[in-house]
């Protein structure tokens, strides 16, 4: 009885293990190149990862920004995805020098202590790291100079406020972010926003319909699909070898639809 109890438990620690590590394992197997740069952003080094697609023409650059825990496997391997379908992908580690301590996201032991930092960081210093990440990825040579950009909960609402700091971005595809909090922001926008949202997440949700009002208002474009039951983070749920119907339907159609507005630029 101990013998079968003690090969249970093994098993559910060995199927746990796997399950948490099936981000990294989608990066080490894939064929793609990904390498690990350095940029100067101001007076700091900023840590970025990039992937570039196999393909045989200049590419459209895409900067993806990370959740509130940082730049972690899954947001590594959600870019190198993104480099499967043929764009040049740049991923910044905006918790790069954070302290003498912690240089990026790897150096903090837990996801809650990354989020913790995550919130300290100064607005206006995200800015100037994505726009050192976005002009590096945009100036290298594979790249057609074309940009756009993306993120995910955090990185989604960074990637709304980003588009009101620059006007070179041709597009920004915010997954489950909060909009900039007034019209004023708002009306600084020029590029189109297309919005990802699962139907389970009303904390964001709620902040929909005066955000539609506002960029209709300022004659901008919000172009947005809600996914329907899907939760909150249902790109990182829906890859994940335990995702539930709803989340892995919703990852599915959001993947076509991502390619689609990226192939429009």
């Amino acid at each position: 009885m101990k013998s079968i109890l003690f090969s249970f438990l093994l098993f559910f620690a060995f199927s746990n293990m796997n399950a948490q590590d099936f981000a990294l394992q989608q990066l080490e197997n894939s064929p793609r190149h990904q390498e690990w740069v350095e940029i100067q952003s101001g007076d700091r080094t900023l840590h970025a990862f990039v992937v570039y697609p196999e393909v045989s023409t200049y590419s459209l650059a895409v900067v993806v920004i990370h959740e509130n825990a940082g730049l972690t496997n899954w947001v590594r391997s959600f870019s190198d995805q993104l480099a499967g379908k043929g764009f040049l992908v740049i991923a910044p580690d905006l918790l790069s020098s954070f302290d003498e301590n912690h240089k990026k996201t790897s150096d903090f032991t837990t996801g809650d202590a990354a989020r913790n930092a995550i919130y300290q960081l100064n607005p206006d210093q995200v800015t100037q790291d994505l726009e050192a990440a976005l002009q590096y990825i945009a100036k290298d040579p594979s790249s057609n100079g074309k940009t756009a950009i993306m993120g995910f909960c955090w990185g989604g609402s960074e990637t709304f406020r980003f588009a009101t700091n620059n006007d070179e971005v041709l597009a920004g595809l915010v997954f489950y972010g909060s909009p900039p909090k007034n019209f004023v922001e708002i009306q600084k926008i020029n590029a189109p926003v297309y919005g990802f949202y699962g139907g389970n997440d009303q904390r964001i949700n709620a902040t929909i319909p005066e955000t539609e009002k506002w960029m209709k208002e300022a004659g901008k474009t919000f172009d947005y699909v809600i996914y329907p039951r899907a939760g909150h983070g249902y790109m990182r749920q829906g890859d994940s070898p335990a995702a539930t119907p709803e989340n892995l339907n919703a990852k599915n159609q959001s993947w076509q639809r991502i390619v689609e507005i990226l192939e429009r630029l």
